[in-house]
């Protein structure tokens, strides 16, 4: 069966302040890897859709706009979204606009510090340190699971733990949990990935494939090397066993 492999969860200097990566390195280092997609996840969104539609139409990747939004209940990825719309703060009318335009949501690391003692680091997603969920059963009381179509079960930045829980999480809700770097910059990219059953060729087809729910999380992306004096064309060109999960070794699955 052929499969299709993305980073969903990726960040570059046209949207996120705190990203220190070009859109030009994004697809290098994506292309090295294998990958056959990214999704550019951006807290602001990129500036000029125009100029966007252009750099994608030009790769050999498929790269698709999408938004962290940050809400009241912490991030949440809207795929299919855009740009920010009024009210997109309240989960509710961010998941109102998103289905209104086919979009999908996910909760982006969820479960980020809540292992770790405040006040040094805090939950965006639960506000009250004293009473961070101890478990899977407590954490879905939370009306944010309830609001989102998935949960973001491996996210290259947070801890193994907090992934874990996330698991166990998107598993009581009955979710299939999506996997994303949230890479800033080259280190990372790749790092945790969803992989599609069939070809997904665009924005259409990844919006598609998420609302069939036919994709599953993998943590963990085998590096590949640069050949030893690169050029444009090896550059530029998907490697050997793109569109295809045979030969990826050391990952974890949902």
């Amino acid at each position: 069966m052929t499969t299709t492999v993305f980073d969903l969860h990726v960040h570059t200097v046209k949207g996120s302040s705190d990203s220190s990566l070009t859109p030009e390195e994004m697809v290098r280092e994506a292309l090295r890897l294998g990958l056959d997609g990214v999704c550019l996840t951006e807290h602001s969104g990129w500036r000029d859709l125009e100029e966007f539609k252009a750099f994608a139409a030009r790769q050999k990747l498929v790269v698709v706009h999408a938004l962290e939004v940050d809400t009241v209940y912490g991030h949440v990825l809207a795929f299919g979204v855009d740009a920010y719309g009024p009210g997109f703060s309240n989960v509710r009318e961010l998941r109102r606009a998103a289905h209104r335009v086919g979009g999908y949501l996910v909760t982006a690391h969820a479960f980020r510090n809540i292992f770790n003692p405040p006040p040094y680091n805090r939950s965006l997603v639960f506000s009250d340190p004293t009473a961070y969920p101890k478990t899977a059963t407590e954490a879905l009381a939370h009306p944010l699971f309830h609001m989102v179509d998935d949960v973001e079960v491996f996210n290259g930045a947070n801890t193994e733990r907090e992934n874990g829980f996330a698991v166990e999480v998107a598993r009581r809700l009955g979710e299939r949990g999506t996997g994303g770097s949230d890479a800033h910059s080259t280190e990372g990219i790749g790092s945790c990935i969803t992989v599609f059953d069939g070809d997904v060729r665009s924005e259409g087809d990844l919006l598609e494939a998420l609302r069939a729910r036919a994709y599953r999380p993998v943590d963990g992306f085998p590096q590949r090397e640069l050949p030893t004096t690169p050029d444009e064309d090896s550059l530029a060109a998907p490697l050997p066993g793109s569109h295809s999960s045979a030969g990826r070794r050391g990952a974890r699955h949902l």
